[in-house]
């Protein structure tokens, strides 16, 4: 048990003294519960939005590529513009799972399962655009590599827009894989907690019998680290093939050596980013304040700020190597991203993508969550300008005066880009819906060792058994201490008329109205028998506790097992579970 020993200085990763019970309560009561009604008001907008895209694409397929607004200087436009930006988003999930698994860093159980999910959906909405750029859709098998029997051996591996083909299937292969054995064990407890014939039946499927023997978790964190060893470097090479796509040219602006370490820095900076905004409207929507906190915040808003400035640099060195090569082409491209007719972009990309991230750097604002919000978006938005300026002020002035044209997005452009948008929050509705938002079997792993009741030495919660108290040298309060030690059975009980005010201050309740107290942290059969033997019996009784009135009367008959500091903790969990059960 000493393993599980962490120093008190680090702050906890669950908050509220949780129990076992209370984590799987959290997690699950969103499956298990109503969807709320913003949950079908935004599944509604989400689905419209989507089903526009979907038309916007059909009406593509039928009338041709001439509905966007490309030309023959500008054959790439928003279309791989936003099949880059996708990819980009996508990134952040592999990296929060697999490189940070390898690294042991704990504060990722929290946000891993939505970020893989994120992951999944956004490289959804990134192989869309080259399937749709193609032209022709149903011939899309022409970029594989064919048996003899189909005819000529179409693909040509010299291309990095083949290269594409083959590191982004096996990315979403991987991630997919990755994502679902996690949610194996999760699927389990689901399955066992269902009441439900339909859902029980679909939980069984999902879970492949999933039984929790310790041979299971042994061959589960096995083949976690190994898929953990195969995806790290995919989140390194699938943005550097995509940066091929324009390296490996000869166009000035593209023709350089920065742009793979320079695209994987700018795809972990904007899938962080997703992270932070989807993360923070889920953890008040479904009230998971408790596992996501600030901490996470600060930890994620640091890596912003480090893969901010590494994007901020890469610019830099860009405008430095356009001046020092002496070609009057790749300073040309550079003066004109800064100052053309497409200037607003390039300084929006620089305001959004350098500037911003900077001021992280104070620890008050990368721990507020409405800046981190504001700034998660404006970086998103900053990102989507960078792939744009790179494309479409690239293209726009070829070497011939004659060929320079300008591109402006038309409706189909435009409803296609947010129609993807709106496909993606579909589908990630539905995962929160029906899928476990959290790693629920995970954060029970680091209960013990960075939950708050361990790291306030108050760990008499059914979560630390009596062995585990020792060896972390609990402290139990002076308030329990010296209740223990200096009382005797005598002075145990208050007198009953003390008592009896104090109760009937709470209001009056009986057997038919009884709540299950034991679901309240520290609070078990003995317990709640002797309070149910007074008279309290449900969690709106012990809500109207007065913490700043005395209440050594209750204190004193409850023992050491009912302290001051007990009866706060029981009252504010039982304000929560009513507004919980009114909400």
């Amino acid at each position: 048990m000493v393993m599980h020993k962490e120093a008190t200085i680090r702050e906890p990763l669950v908050l509220g003294h949780k129990t076992f019970h209370q984590v799987t309560e959290d997690v699950c009561k969103p499956i298990e519960g109503k969807a709320p009604k913003t949950w079908y008001v935004l599944f509604a907008i989400a689905a419209i939005i989507g089903l526009y895209g979907v038309g916007c694409i059909l009406y593509l397929l039928g009338t041709g590529i001439g509905t966007w607004g490309l030309n023959k200087t500008i054959n790439w436009a928003w279309d791989i513009t936003n099949f880059v930006w996708w990819v980009g988003i996508g990134h952040a999930g592999t990296l929060i799972s697999a490189v940070l698994l390898l690294f042991r860093q704990k504060w990722r159980m929290a946000i891993n399962r939505s970020a893989e999910a994120m992951t999944i959906f956004a490289v959804f909405m990134a192989g869309l655009f080259p399937l749709i750029h193609m032209g022709r859709i149903w011939v899309a098998y022409w970029v594989m590599p064919l048996p003899n029997q189909f005819g000529s051996l179409w693909p040509n591996f010299n291309s990095p827009l083949l290269w594409d083909v083959f590191a982004i299937s096996t990315y979403l292969s991987v991630s997919l894989v990755f994502w679902y054995i996690g949610l194996i064990p999760d699927f389990a407890t689901i399955r066992d907690r269902a009441k439900k014939p339909v859902a029980k039946k679909m939980y069984t499927m999902l879970s492949f019998g999933w039984s929790g023997r310790a041979k299971q978790w042994s061959r589960f964190e096995m083949i976690s680290l190994i898929l953990a060893g195969l995806a790290t470097p995919l989140v390194f090479s699938v943005h550097s093939i995509v940066s091929f796509d324009f390296a490996t040219s000869v166009i000035p602006g593209w023709h350089t050596t920065i742009f793979p370490p320079y695209f994987v820095a700018g795809a972990v900076f904007s899938g962080f980013a997703m992270v932070q905004t989807l993360m923070l409207v889920m953890r008040k929507a479904y009230r998971l304040e408790a596992y996501i906190h600030t901490k996470h915040i600060e930890y994620m808003n640091i890596v912003i700020m480090a893969t901010g400035s590494i994007v901020g640099v890469a610019y830099l060195t860009e405008l430095f190597v356009s001046w020092y090569s002496g070609v009057e082409y790749e300073a040309y491209a550079f003066i004109n991203r800064a100052t053309g007719p497409y200037w607003w972009a390039y300084w929006a990309m620089m305001t959004c993508n350098v500037v911003s991230p900077q001021l992280m750097w104070f620890k008050k604002l990368r721990t507020s969550l409405t800046f981190t919000f504001l700034i998660a978006i404006v970086v998103n938005i900053g990102m989507w300008f960078e792939r744009f300026v790179i494309i479409g002020t690239t293209l726009h002035r070829d070497y011939l005066p004659s060929s320079w044209s300008m591109f402006y997005p038309t409706h189909i452009d435009i409803g296609i880009f947010v129609g993807t948008i709106g496909l993606f929050f579909v589908f990630f509705l539905l995962f929160t819906r029906y899928f476990p938002v959290l790693s629920l079997n995970e954060i029970k792993s680091i209960l013990k060792s960075s939950g708050q009741s361990y790291k306030d030495g108050d760990a008499t919660t059914p979560a630390f058994s009596i062995e585990e108290q020792h060896l972390a040298n609990v402290k139990l309060s002076p308030s329990a201490t010296s209740s223990s030690e200096a009382t005797t059975h005598e002075d145990s009980v208050t007198s009953g008329a003390e008592l009896d005010v104090l109760v009937k201050g709470l209001g009056a309740a009986d057997e038919s109205q009884k709540d299950d107290l034991k679901e309240l942290a520290g609070l078990g059969p003995a317990i709640e028998n002797k309070l149910n033997e007074i008279g309290i019996y449900s969690f709106a009784q012990l809500a109207k506790l007065d913490t700043t009135a005395d209440l050594s009367p209750l204190t004193t008959y409850l023992g050491s097992a009912g302290n001051q500091a007990k009866l706060e903790a029981w009252k504010i969990e039982a304000e929560e579970k009513l507004k919980n059960d009114n909400n």
